[in-house]
């Protein structure tokens, strides 16, 4: 059921990628994504989970996560991190990717392949016997050396029957420490990177959280199952 959850996730935010173009509002993503949510017979993770208004969240430049969908149009030169999670026959997927909206500066566009490539390291380590922060360290590793800085306020989670379980999964740590990752757990890990400082701060709305020195950030996430093969994305 996990697996059917992460496919039809991913085929969903395909469609959504291929929507984002400079003179789209977020809110226009938001109603696509909750028609499309509804044509599979899923439900949206987000919407009203602790009072969120929206089936996305749609975090632009130095919005970090929980971007909250408007009538603000995305312009050229802009990124959009988009953020999703269904729950289907009751059991939940997440995921995040960030997007350029037409052409974007050197610097937004190794901003992105940092973080999409950390995740893809994160990943790797999710296998049976490996420690949790294994994870993490790979990482902030990563990103450190790139010049990066990952955020600290927020992080991954467990998924499963919830949206969001245990354990938490900071993507920064010291590697070999934390839980031993056993067959059969379903961990969504999910680097956000700042281009400056790592420090954040949330905006009025309650919700968003932005980069306090207003750099741009970007988010990646993916669904992943340890199996005794190896690490299986189910977000994919």
């Amino acid at each position: 059921m996990l697996r059917a959850s992460g496919k039809l996730l991913s085929k969903i935010m395909r469609e959504l990628k291929a929507a984002i173009r400079p003179g789209v509002t977020t809110l226009q993503v938001d109603e696509l994504a909750e028609r499309l949510v509804k044509r599979e017979g899923a439900l949206p993770a987000f919407k009203g989970y602790k009072g969120f208004p929206a089936t996305i969240c749609a975090s632009i430049n130095e919005e970090i996560v929980h971007g909250i969908p408007d009538n603000r149009k995305l312009e050229e030169g802009d990124i959009l991190s988009l953020d999703m999670g269904i729950s289907y026959g009751g059991y939940f997927s997440d995921m995040a990717v960030t997007l350029p909206v037409g052409r974007i500066d050197s610097g937004k566009k190794k901003l992105i392949q940092v973080t999409s490539k950390a995740l893809d390291l994160g990943i790797k380590q999710a296998k049976v016997n490996n420690r949790l922060f294994d994870i993490s360290h790979s990482i902030q590793s990563f990103v450190e050396k790139n010049g990066f800085s990952v955020v600290r306020q927020f992080v991954g989670h467990g998924i499963g029957t919830q949206l969001h379980e245990e354990p938490e999964i900071p993507n920064f740590g010291d590697a070999d420490e934390g839980p031993v990752l056993r067959v059969g757990m379903v961990l969504a890990i999910e680097p956000m990177v700042n281009m400056g400082g790592w420090e954040a701060e949330i905006l009025e709305n309650g919700w968003t959280a932005v980069t306090k020195d207003g750099l741009a950030s970007a988010h990646f996430e993916h669904t992943v199952a340890i199996t005794e093969k190896g690490p299986e994305i189910l977000t994919k």
